[in-house]
């Protein structure tokens, strides 16, 4: 979803970083025990749009209101530039002693030894994950140890506009189309409405699926290189984003950058000058005070017949290897994603809560994009494989790699071909050097 990535990060992780984690206490086990009572400060950060920091702030108020001792340094922020801060902080060893984890990122810092193993927390229920999916909850550990706690599940899918596709003679979509008649409604939707057919196709998120249908993977197992090895794969992906763009259904990538600096509230989908997008699951429950009629689909599906989506963590919290109050952290984590009223104010905005009690709570006062995003749910788990292991190291430059090749073939400066080879040699090259 997303999002600019500064090659800091990689560069960060594998030099200083990798050197500043050397010297940290070992386990969360070796803390020495605290009065219950003594003031206690967590520092904390996130990403998110507006609403998500008001909410988040509030619960922060909450928790303090329940638990005086404790009180929060908090540093919301948005996507763009996130995890450039946080490998800044690594580097320093001044990392918050709670933080919001990405999927792609996780196995990076978890290999770099700055993230805390939370397993003797899970052990000892002081965060009580009896009710959570266990294999949504091991996504969270990398080498063994478990280093992040996912909060809510999503997947990926197409969020649509009925009223656009009305306007443009077509049905709405279903579960069955593939990408042909995805290809075939976005062209249409612009030659009958004027408007983008699909205002965004995010490279990040939606070529791993694209490599899924071929029945591979983004990435080797080992983490060392391009988990495929038919280049035809990212030339058919190019060609379809090309015919799309050329068509004028698709923004270029210049016209995208302008339309996403708006916010997601503001995106053509939303706005009524797009028929659809592709984002996760949650889309439309994020952007519903600004269009509460937005309805989401399965992404469209290759002639393969391979079941390409996965049950995808959709954000994780991760404590800091560093962090002086990681029982405290952990306590918190817990009542954040355990606690009934604490959920109500989340209102599933994060995705569909990992806890099957608190899903069953907030069940009877479901919106209607909320509903639809529960429902979404059991669509993936009958269309889905397993997902990919967490991105290895150097995922932030393999993601700049793929952004940069892409453009390039789409503004004409390369063939499908020469962007192809140049996406594998660059993101092998990485790779390696990131395992090492």
């Amino acid at each position: 979803m997303k999002k600019s990535m500064s090659i800091l990060l990689a560069a960060v992780l594998t030099g200083s970083l990798a050197l500043g984690g050397c010297g940290k206490s070992d386990t969360a086990t070796t803390q020495p025990k605290a009065d219950a009572n003594a003031p206690v400060k967590l520092s904390i950060t996130w990403w998110g749009s507006q609403s998500r920091h008001d909410y988040t702030n509030k619960l922060l108020s909450m928790y303090t209101a329940k638990y005086p001792n404790v009180t929060f340094q908090a540093t919301p922020s948005g996507w763009d530039g996130y995890f450039d801060k946080i490998s800044a902080q690594a580097a320093g060893d001044t990392m918050p002693d709670i933080m919001q984890m990405d999927y792609s990122f996780i196995s990076t810092y978890s290999n770099n030894d700055t993230l805390a193993d939370l397993t003797p927390y899970v052990t000892d229920k002081t965060i009580d994950l009896t009710n959570a999916d266990q294999n949504l909850v091991n996504t969270g550990k990398v080498s063994g140890k478990l280093t992040g706690v996912v909060l809510a599940s999503t997947g990926l899918a197409i969020t649509y506009n009925p009223e656009v596709f009305k306007k443009a003679g077509l049905a709405m979509p279903t579960s069955a189309w593939t990408w042909a008649d995805f290809e075939k409604d976005m062209i249409t939707i612009h030659k009958k409405t004027g408007s983008y057919g699909q205002s965004k196709i995010d490279n990040i998120s939606t070529f791993p699926y694209w490599v899924r249908q071929y029945g591979k993977t983004m990435y080797s197992a080992d983490g060392t290189k391009l988990g495929y090895d038919n280049d035809s794969v990212f030339i058919d992906y190019a060609n379809m984003l090309k015919r799309l763009q050329d068509a004028k259904a698709l923004p270029n990538p210049d016209q995208w950058a302008q339309i996403s600096a708006k916010g997601k509230e503001a995106e053509p989908v939303v706005t009524g000058t797009a028929g659809a997008t592709m984002d996760w699951s949650n889309y439309g429950v994020i952007v519903s005070k600004s269009n509460p009629n937005l309805k989401i689909v399965t992404p469209p599906y290759s002639s393969t017949g391979i079941k390409a989506l996965w049950n995808k963590p959709a954000s994780f919290f991760s404590v800091s290897k560093s962090s002086k109050n990681q029982k405290e952290a952990a306590k918190f984590i817990n009542w954040f994603l355990n606690d009934p009223e604490a959920n109500k104010v989340i209102n599933a905005e994060r995705g569909i809560p990992v806890s099957s009690t608190v899903r069953d709570t907030l069940k009877p006062t479901l919106t209607a994009q909320q509903k639809d995003m529960f429902d979404y749910a059991d669509i993936i788990i009958k269309n889905s494989t397993k997902a990919d292991p967490a991105d290895p190291a150097g995922v932030a430059e393999v993601t700049k790699a793929l952004t940069d090749t892409v453009n390039s073939f789409l503004y004409g400066k390369t063939t499908a071909a020469q962007s192809a080879a140049s996406f594998r040699t660059k993101s092998n090259e990485i790779l390696g050097r990131n395992s090492k």
